[in-house]
């Protein structure tokens, strides 16, 4: 028999280990390992884990449809994954274990140990890329390096897949007849596991959904992203980040399904559609570069001598940020909306980014943990190489002279505050003119309701470039 084991690519089409593994006539079987001990430890946010649960449910339905049984094991943390894995294949007569490759330290750790035990059971592992749509090593310098500078790497990777080209996979024909499944909300240990598996109903789960959300995207949007995609107040991106996070749709399938909306692969800025296929570009730049350089799955930062930095780890005004009460209305406005939703806009995760960074000078990790403990598309080397970059520290990261001013930031991209009156309640009906520089005006009607500013921006923004300025001394 042969099993594939799902983990971060909870889908049937386009996936490189259900397609090999359901190559032939022998018997297929499925997996999906629940950890939530490991999930803990990794700050995997709750509302990350309803939704990858309700997906595995939908998986196992469609899986059963088809004649494969999934197979569920609740294994607390990774150190216990290959025992138990190794049971299950001689309980079921495992022969060849099929799964698409993880590209963060614990999981390649885990995956190592895995097909060490295997092995000793005569069990053939297949690791596949089904995370990226190259795979992390094929695009290097001539030197054969990873690329430390996004622009060349685009460049390169553009190239890459010109000339090897990808093809999707449709999802697998039945292999017999159709299985009953169990619903998870039914499975005692399960709820008992992980507590209310109730999923939030503004991120509905399934392949069809996921599908539906691009071809939306692609119709509508797309062809103005570059100018829309940094309005928070505008439905101007695809809002696909929670599904490429949890594999419900590949990569693949969105550079192919742009690729057919337009006729054409776009190759620069010129051509509409490049500004999104780019930011899909950063995704694999930031997947590669975490598999290549392992230390960024270790709290490290990519340029080592940032190492030295003197951040704050001053709780009080941690929690603040966290809490969206420092007093900067589009900062404030961005954290309530990730703290009620499990979402937060691409430019305002680097608002807020440099403002816990360059502003408040605290740490870049705690604002990592605090995303990851936060987000439905929590994903280590986005998220990692996103903090990263915000807090000057990373690849391609922006100069360290570059701050940005929250306030400005809020009026070029929100100009008439609608996200900001939306999610700061205090300031639902203050005039336009005033909503991003509201202090004035609030003392003016004698209210108290809305925090004044936490730091005085130019100050801090001195204050982090000396920061930076000190390493070369």
């Amino acid at each position: 028999m042969k099993l594939v084991w799902f983990r971060n690519d909870l889908r049937l089409a386009d996936n490189p280990a259900l397609r090999h593994a359901c190559a032939g006539d022998e018997p297929v079987a499925a997996l999906f390992i629940i950890s939530p001990t490991q999930w803990q430890q990794h700050k995997m946010a709750p509302i990350r884990q309803r939704f990858m649960l309700a997906q595995v449910d939908v998986l196992g339905r469609e899986l059963a449809a088809l004649g494969i049984p999934l197979h569920l094991l609740r294994v607390e943390t990774f150190a216990e994954v290959p025992t138990a894995l190794a049971n299950l294949c001689r309980e079921q007569g495992v022969t060849q274990l099929y799964a698409n490759q993880a590209i963060e330290i614990d999981e390649q750790r885990r995956d190592h140990a895995v097909s060490a035990v295997l092995a000793e059971l005569a069990v053939s592992c297949h690791w596949l890329n089904g995370c990226c749509v190259l795979p992390p090593g094929r695009v290097l310098t001539g030197s054969g390096e990873m690329f430390k500078v996004f622009t060349p790497f685009s460049r390169a990777w553009l190239k890459a897949l010109d000339e090897e080209g990808f093809v999707i996979h449709r999802a697998p024909a039945p292999r017999g007849e159709s299985l009953p499944w169990q619903p998870l909300a039914e499975r005692a240990w399960v709820d008992e596991a992980l507590g209310e598996l109730t999923p939030d109903p503004r991120w509905p789960v399934g392949e069809a959904e996921a599908l539906r959300r691009l071809n939306i995207f692609l119709e509508q949007a797309v062809l103005d992203y570059g100018e829309t995609r940094d309005f928070p107040a505008i439905a101007g991106t695809s809002v696909l980040s929670p599904y490429l996070a949890a594999g419900i749709i590949s990569p693949r399938q969105c550079v192919a399904a742009l690729q057919q909306r337009l006729g054409y692969r776009p190759q620069s800025k010129a051509q509409p559609g490049f500004v999104w296929l780019n930011e899909l570009v950063w995704r694999e730049f930031y997947r590669h570069l975490l598999v290549l350089i392992p230390t960024l799955s270790m709290n490290r930062p990519f340029k080592a001598e940032t190492a030295a930095l003197p951040w704050s780890w001053d709780p009080d005004a941690f929690d603040a940020w966290c809490e969206g009460r420092t007093g900067y209305p589009i900062v404030d406005a961005a954290m309530r909306c990730l703290n009620t939703t499990g979402w937060m806009h691409n430019r305002l995760r680097m608002i807020v980014a440099s403002f816990l960074t360059k502003d408040l000078h605290i740490h870049w990790r705690l604002g990592e943990d605090y995303f990851m403990s936060r987000l439905i598309d929590g994903d280590l080397a986005a998220n990692n190489g996103g903090w990263q970059w915000a807090a000057g520290t990373g690849a391609d990261a922006a100069p360290y002279f570059r701050v940005f001013n929250p306030t400005t930031q809020g009026q070029r991209f929100d100009p008439q505050g609608e996200f900001i009156r939306t999610w700061v309640t205090e300031l639902a009906d203050i005039p336009a003119a005033y909503v991003h520089q509201p202090h004035d005006w609030l003392r003016l009607k004698g209210r108290q309701d809305y925090p004044a500013p936490m730091v005085d921006h130019a100050v801090a923004r001195l204050r982090a470039i000396e920061m930076f300025r000190s390493l070369e001394k």
